[in-house]
């Protein structure tokens, strides 16, 4: 690829909701651990924090500088200016997302002793999942997008589910757009996991860029292993597959037969919310700065080894550094930066 470029606009579409996590009175976040000291026997308290996989990577991507739009169906009620303005407030291009009637979404996090998160999550009849057809962008309107990025309970809870799946497949076809795809897989909080597995394979199939979890590969594709599952996908239309393992890294599959894997830097982990979100802007911000998101899916095309190993270790250093810190807080440019920095010298 060439080297930097001017920076090609990604929208991002699905959920901002809130995140309860448990408070660490002493240092006033989010920490593994129950039953506060000053709280009465048997409670806990809990930090409202904003999140949402959609969200927390438009978030990201902003800090890093790259042009992003955000699609999300914001109450009007309770939480939802505030998530709102937290968005705005982050320079987030909030112009395609819509105000909604319904109650927002809200996930209570659990920690576990390392810090890494599960949730258990109160709707569906909350508002980030009640996409109608005409409140999404058209398709053809999308001529300053260079990627839309998408993934998680988005594409998981009807009817919104369904909306998107198919505004997906009208920007494949009427846009030069990227079309990047994140599962996030929430087996909790999706009911009928074979018919989530058929909707999703469809999307998968139209996708450009997927990336996804070790876990995640385990749910949607238990019988089969990440080269495997990535050479299927490299065959429709694909061009990036790339699978992450937490603090065992990350491995990208490229359509030219290509496979580059990452180390994660070891940091003293806070908690893993939002990581995987700030994986996903990492690897996207690189692409973007590095103009192979500039002309349609087929720049991808023209990545190499090192491109693909640079775009690795930056997701995976931004993701890292995103552990240090409670809740879905990314690091902006000069923060992650100076961490690679400090990670290769």
């Amino acid at each position: 690829m060439t080297g930097p470029a001017v920076p090609s606009k990604v929208l991002v579409v699905g959920e901002c909701l809130v995140d309860l996590a448990p408070l660490a009175p002493e240092e006033g976040g989010p920490a593994p651990r129950s039953g506060p000291a000053g709280a009465p026997q048997g409670s806990q308290r809990l930090l409202a924090l904003p999140g949402g996989s959609a969200a927390n990577v438009a978030l990201a991507l902003t800090r890093l500088g790259v042009p992003t739009a955000f699609a999300g169906r914001f109450s009007d009620q309770g939480f939802g200016p505030w998530l709102r303005e937290h968005l705005w407030a982050n320079r987030v291009d909030l112009a395609p997302s819509v105000q909604a009637d319904e109650p927002p979404t809200l996930a209570v996090v659990a920690l576990d002793s390392a810090g890494r998160a599960s949730y258990t999550f109160y709707g569906p009849g909350t508002a980030d999942w009640q996409w109608a057809p005409g409140e999404l962008i058209a398709p053809d309107a999308l001529s300053d997008v260079g990627a839309v990025h998408t993934g998680s309970l988005a594409l998981a809870l009807l009817p919104g589910a369904q909306v998107l799946s198919e505004w997906l497949q009208a920007v494949r076809e009427q846009s030069q757009a990227v079309i990047s795809v994140d599962p996030n897989v929430r087996p909790g909080f999706i009911g009928d996991l074979s018919r989530y597995r058929e909707r999703l394979t469809e999307v998968l199939h139209g996708a450009h860029i997927i990336k996804l979890s070790e876990e995640d590969l385990g749910l949607l594709a238990p019988e089969h292993g990440p080269a495997d599952v990535a050479r299927r996908w490299l065959s429709a239309e694909a061009r990036l597959v790339i699978v992450t393992y937490g603090a065992g890294g990350a491995t990208a599959f490229h359509r030219s037969g290509a496979v580059c894997s990452s180390r994660a830097a070891k940091v003293d982990v806070s908690d893993t919310i939002g990581a995987g979100d700030t994986f996903s802007a990492g690897l996207l911000a690189w692409l973007s700065d590095h103009g192979a998101l500039a002309a349609g899916p087929g720049t991808l095309d023209g990545l190499g080894p090192e491109d693909l190993r640079a775009a690795l270790e930056q997701a995976t250093s931004a993701a890292a550094l995103a552990c240090t810190r409670p809740g879905a807080d990314p690091p902006n440019r000069d923060e992650l930066d100076a961490f690679m920095a400090r990670s290769n010298a």
